[in-house]
């Protein structure tokens, strides 16, 4: 039996982590823990999943990692240059293991494989990025993972097109691409990836209307987290989207 604590338990997704862990066959709750609650209460599990926010998560994953539990990061604001500052410590020890997940959906994981392949035919490409009101950081961690992935892709082919990035208006970059982040009531999570070439546009839109969008990915990132070792980023690690 496999026991989990969560950290920021109390937040959206939190509750539905631990909802998951209670009704899956090998797992069990070890402990609910707040976002500013002592982390010694998880101590004894064997896996530790964060949802807490940017500024706290570094010490929980520290933690769990000085604690040799398995770590999974539903955090946002997690970039490659952050995860990167771990990614040595993780690596030298073969019994660690911790994944990121910037986004639990599996609809928004596909979005971002098929913005990837895209970038590799037009050279103007923005993103738009919309969530609740309540979410402390911006971009989100699924607009910088994407930016990344694009980044990743056009790597031969050089920065995308982003006139006039002086101006604040124009968002802010991450692997060149320009990320404009919005807040506010009535939204609960969006993302569209605008790419524009002679006489035509494309536009990859996902958007989750509630937490039953993350429910598989988070089942799928639960089993994963217990087997696989050193660092793992994306959801995309985890499922076959037959473009490796």
């Amino acid at each position: 039996m496999t026991s989990v604590a969560v950290v920021g338990a109390h937040g959206r997704m939190g509750r539905l982590t631990c909802e998951i862990v209670e009704e899956l066959d090998g797992f069990e709750l070890h402990s609910r823990i707040g976002s500013h609650d002592a982390l010694e209460q998880a101590a004894g599990a064997d896996v530790l999943v964060d949802f807490t926010v940017p500024a706290v998560s570094p010490a929980v994953v520290d933690f769990a990692l000085s604690s040799r539990m398995r770590v999974l990061v539903g955090t946002s604001g997690w970039s490659r240059d952050r995860i990167a500052k771990v990614e040595a410590r993780v690596t030298a020890d073969p019994e660690l293991g911790i994944i990121f997940v910037p986004n639990f959906s599996i609809g928004s994981v596909l979005a971002s494989s098929f913005a990837a392949t895209a970038a590799r035919f037009f050279d103007s490409i923005e993103i738009v990025e919309a969530h609740h009101a309540g979410k402390v950081d911006s971009p989100s961690g699924t607009a910088v993972r994407t930016a990344e992935l694009i980044g990743a892709a056009r790597a031969e082919l050089g920065p995308v097109e982003a006139p006039h990035v002086d101006q604040r208006a124009r968002g802010q970059q991450v692997s060149s691409v320009p990320v404009h982040s919005v807040r506010m009531a009535g939204v609960s999570a969006r993302q569209t990836v605008y790419f524009g070439g002679t006489g035509e546009r494309l536009t990859l839109d996902h958007e989750a209307f509630g937490e039953d969008a993350y429910a598989a990915g988070i089942r799928l990132a639960l089993a994963a987290v217990v087997e696989r070792t050193g660092v793992t980023i994306g959801l995309d690690q985890l499922i076959d989207l037959g473009t490796r």
